[in-house]
C-alpha cells in the first residue's frame, strides 16, 4: 500500500510516521508539507505543496492511496485569526477529502476532536463538527474519523493550555471515563494505523472509548 500524510511533522502525525516507516504493508510513504521535511528512510519521499492551492492538494493524491490527515492549528499559532484558523482546519480538511473523492483513494482518515459538533457554541467544537459535517457530505470510499480527546505527548509547537492539561489529566484520568479521558498521541496513531488496513468502507466515526482499546 502507498501512504499519503498530511501534517507529518505534528504531534499525531509525527507518531503515525514512525509507525508506517515500519510497517512491510506500506512500500511508500508521500508527506505532505509547507516545507522541506528532512528523513532517514528510503520509503519516505517530500512534497512540498501550498495547503490553500486545491489543485496542488490533488496532485498528491493517487489512486487507491492511503491518506492520512493530521493537519489542525492553535489560536496561538494563527494569533486568533479565527477566518485564518479556519482556512487550515476546515478549508485543507475539506479539500483533501475532496481530492480523495476524485481521484480514488482506497481510504481517508482524518482527526477531529471528542465533542465536535457544529452546533455547539465553542469556536473550536464547532468548528470540528463543521469540518466533519463538510467531509462526510463529499461520501469518500472509505472514511474514518478519529476523536480522540485531549492528546498526550511531546509538541514541537508549545500550547499553554494543553501543557498544564498534560500535567493534570493523567492525574485525575483514573477518574473520569474513557469518553473524556486523555489519550496518549501514540495510541491515537496506532488506531489510525490499524483502521487504514482495515476492510471498513464508506462512513466510521471512531470515538475516543474505541481509540482507548488500541494502548
Amino acid at each position: 500500500m502507498q501512504a499519503i500524510l498530511f501534517g507529518g511533522t505534528g504531534l499525531t502525525g509525527g507518531c503515525i510516521l514512525d509507525l508506517l516507516k515500519n510497517d512491510s504493508d506500506f512500500k511508500s510513504i508521500i508527506v505532505v508539507s509547507r516545507k522541506n521535511f528532512t528523513h532517514s528512510s528510503n520509503k519516505i519521499s517530500n512534497k512540498v505543496i501550498d495547503f490553500s492551492d486545491p489543485v496542488e492538494i490533488e496532485r498528491c493524491i493517487k489512486k487507491d492511496s492511503i491518506v492520512f490527515s493530521c493537519i489542525g492549528t492553535t489560536q496561538t499559532q494563527v494569533k486568533g485569526d479565527k477566518k485564518k484558523y479556519r482556512e487550515i482546519d476546515y478549508d485543507i480538511t475539506l479539500n483533501i477529502a475532496n481530492a480523495c473523492k476524485k481521484l480514488n483513494a482506497k481510504k481517508f482518515l482524518f482527526i477531529s476532536s471528542g465533542g465536535a459538533n457544529s452546533s455547539s457554541s465553542n469556536f473550536y467544537l464547532k468548528l470540528k463538527g463543521e469540518i466533519e459535517d463538510a467531509v462526510i457530505s463529499v461520501k469518500n470510499n472509505s472514511l474514518c474519523i478519529l476523536k480522540p480527546s485531549l492528546l498526550l505527548g511531546r509538541r514541537n509547537n508549545s500550547r499553554f493550555i494543553e501543557n498544564i492539561g498534560q500535567i493534570i489529566m493523567p492525574l485525575f484520568s483514573i477518574l473520569l471515563p474513557e469518553s473524556i479521558k486523555a489519550i496518549e498521541a501514540t495510541t491515537v496513531a496506532k488506531c489510525m494505523l490499524e483502521l487504514s488496513k482495515s476492510e471498513l468502507s464508506n462512513l466510521n466515526i471512531i470515538e475516543n472509548k474505541e481509540i482507548l482499546s488500541y494502548r
